[in-house]
């Protein structure tokens, strides 16, 4: 098999936005809504530790 020569990388430039910010900003999407975590968990009723002496 032959060696194939080395090729010049072509790269290429698009508009896009490069994060969701940017989207948002631009009106191209809606903001994500943020998650709540408050009331999630339960804290389990443990009694304090005490170290023995």
């Amino acid at each position: 098999m032959a060696d194939f020569p080395p090729q010049q990388v072509k790269r290429r430039v698009d508009d896009s936005a490069a994060d969701m910010g940017t989207l948002v900003d631009l009106g191209l999407a809606k903001e994500q809504p943020k998650p709540q975590y408050a009331g999630l968990f339960v804290e389990p009723d443990i009694p304090a530790f005490e170290e023995p002496e």
